[in-house]
């Protein structure tokens, strides 16, 4: 919900803003597949200051080579500018400074790279269409719209699906080489609840919120009038639920967002893995009490909060969700295409009412699930890869999903029921345990991502004299 940016940027950003924090330069964001980049139209981003006109570049040369492999000055150059227009906080950076800090990524980008291909790591054109029907879905608009504000941010089609593909391969280098390396043990999770429950009980950060929303879309390009006109929409229904009326029906009604299908309901989870816009907004608000309207860049949002829990405390709950799969495995002797085609023709058949979910899952899914007709119980926010749980969140109970590329192969995917329940020491201990493995794999990353620059050979070059 925030200002936007482009995909190569959002790359840039969340790989430099450990290296340039001391510049005062920050950035929140993670991989396309755990955060929803935001891509607007040009008109909505500041003009770059005169200060950083593009340079002019009457010629082509290295800058550097990683292990033999060349980076040259229009590469960096094209990433520095685009960070500095699409990014605030890059103009406090000194120019040079912005520079290097963009060429010392690249180079600790083409070295993790290097690491993929040495490793057999692969992404197919299936993933990246998926990925793109992603990024589009996360900024709620088409795949056709997406194309057009691509080219409008200054990337070809070609450009912009390299750089899908480049962070879908780090995605999978580092689900590799770290994330399954990571252990927390019972002990380790214990005590990490005892932390959060000697923690401040009002601290926001520490709460799992669930949240409703009503969105009144704003189109792009809107006219004064068109935006003046979603905004008091949006108080007339503000209003419309402060007096009583079934939040769930406005929302049928009036809600321009996908999740309209579960009553608005976004669901329970901490509240770091909301937008801070609407953390901001309910800081104050009762449980049942509505905020809003508050204006982000998709349009203006009426929220009530469903419930509010301390993170860690005994009456901690979430938003639970029952559902199955069916899994096909990455297979050398059949392509992703022929996977998503197979599990499509089993949605069909399943919707036609001539399949079973359960029997084909039984009969086909290649994972444990298998024999349980592909039940993975009731699962908690975090549980589930990125990809997985993106694409669960979106049903409704009873839907079933189209095929689902992850790093694990192809899913079809199907909700079964939701529920807000309490969770058991058990559950809270897993819950702990996932909360503490994700820190620590940023930690471990941190540490493998030097690494893999201190292994990789790299020569500097000086620009030639003129």
């Amino acid at each position: 919900m925030k200002h936007f940016r482009s995909i190569i940027t959002l790359g840039c950003l969340a790989a430099m803003a450990a290296a340039a924090g001391a510049q005062g330069f920050h950035s929140g964001i993670t991989d396309i597949m755990r955060a929803g980049p935001r891509l607007g139209p040009p008109a909505a981003r500041p003009a770059a200051p005169a200060n950083t006109a593009p340079v002019q570049r009457s010629a082509e040369f290295i800058v550097a080579l990683v292990n033999s492999e060349p980076i040259t000055n229009t590469e960096v150059l094209t990433r520095v500018d685009r960070l500095i227009k699409e990014n605030p906080d890059a103009e406090r950076v000194p120019r040079n400074e912005l520079t290097r800090l963009v060429l010392e990524r690249l180079i600790s980008e083409r070295a993790q790279l290097q690491l993929a291909k040495e490793n057999g790591i692969k992404v197919d054109d299936v993933a990246i269409d998926q990925a793109e029907q992603t990024v589009a879905r996360q900024n709620e608009i088409s795949l056709t719209e997406l194309r057009r504000r691509v080219i409008a941010e200054g990337l070809t089609q070609a450009e912009f699906r390299r750089d899908l593909r480049d962070q879908l391969l780090l995605t999978r280098l580092r689900d590799r080489e770290v994330e399954s390396k990571v252990k927390i043990s019972d002990a380790e999770a214990d005590e990490y609840l005892i932390d959060q429950r000697n923690q401040a009980v009002k601290n926001a950060a520490l709460q799992n919120l669930n949240l409703a929303q009503v969105l009144v879309a704003v189109p792009e390009n809107a006219t004064d009038s068109q935006v003046a006109a979603a905004q008091k929409k949006a108080q007339d229904i503000a209003q419309r639920a402060r007096a009583g009326e079934d939040f769930a029906k406005l929302v049928r009604e009036n809600s321009d967002a996908p999740d309209r299908a579960n009553g608005g309901a976004i669901g329970m989870r901490s509240a770091d893995r909301y937008p801070p816009l609407f953390v901001d907004a309910t800081q104050s608000t009762a449980v049942n009490g509505i905020a809003g309207p508050v204006r982000s860049s998709a349009g203006f949002h009426v929220l009530k909060v469903l419930a509010k829990a301390q993170i860690g405390s005994g009456d901690a709950t979430v938003t639970q969700t029952q559902v199955r799969h069916i899994l096909l495995l990455n297979d050398p002797k059949r392509t992703t295409a022929q996977a998503v085609a197979q599990l499509a023709e089993f949605k069909r058949r399943v919707q036609a009412g001539t399949a079973d979910f359960a029997g084909l899952a039984r009969d086909n899914s290649q994972d444990a699930s298998a024999k349980d007709g592909g039940e993975l119980g009731w699962s908690r926010p975090g549980q589930f890869v990125p990809e997985f749980e993106e694409a669960m969140d979106r049903l409704a109970p009873g839907e079933i999903s189209d095929p689902v590329v992850s790093r694990f192969g192809v899913h079809l995917i199907q909700v079964e029921g939701r529920r807000d329940a309490k969770l058991s020491q058990s559950e809270q201990r897993e819950a702990a345990r996932a909360a503490l493995r994700e820190k620590r794999v940023e930690e471990a990353f941190s540490t493998w991502v030097q690494e893999v620059r201190a292994r990789a050979y790299v020569e500097y070059r000086d620009p030639p004299q003129s």
